[in-house]
């Protein structure tokens, strides 16, 4: 990445899924792409990761959902970045995501989505791709 600025993104698990292996291997791969990574940590309610994001002024919230509420959650997390005119973040989701599911994702405004198993540098590219034409 030959920019002035490292892309910031921030790893969120929201809800109470209790799973963070694959949030683990996003951040660090992510952070190995050069890019600037913050995780929360575990059970984040959608409003304290909003916050964090704005706080920390990053490019993106990438939500790691595996409990199967990434509709809800995902809503909620696009709903309160409008609330607090921070649309500008962009949102991607990953984890356990039913195929059929990942059009409403991206009609509610999720970027993209990213199933188990994704490479760290598909994830990557699509990052920069998208920060670039931003």
């Amino acid at each position: 990445m030959n920019q002035k600025r490292k892309i910031r993104i921030l790893v969120a698990k929201p809800g109470l899924d209790g799973h963070e292996r694959g949030a683990h291997v996003v951040a660090y791969g992510l952070r190995d792409a050069g890019f600037e990574v913050i995780y929360t940590g575990l059970r984040q309610t959608t409003e304290q990761i909003v916050t964090t994001a704005i706080q920390e002024d990053v490019d993106v919230i990438g939500l790691s959902i595996l409990s199967g509420a990434h509709l809800s959650l995902s809503r909620k997390v696009l709903e309160e970045l409008k609330s607090k005119k921070a649309q500008d973040i962009m949102v991607i989701v990953g984890g356990i995501i039913p195929e059929e599911e990942i059009p409403q994702l991206k009609e509610m405004g999720v970027r993209e989505v990213f199933t188990a198993g994704t490479p760290i540098a598909a994830i990557s590219a699509f990052i920069e791709s998208a920060i670039e034409r931003s």
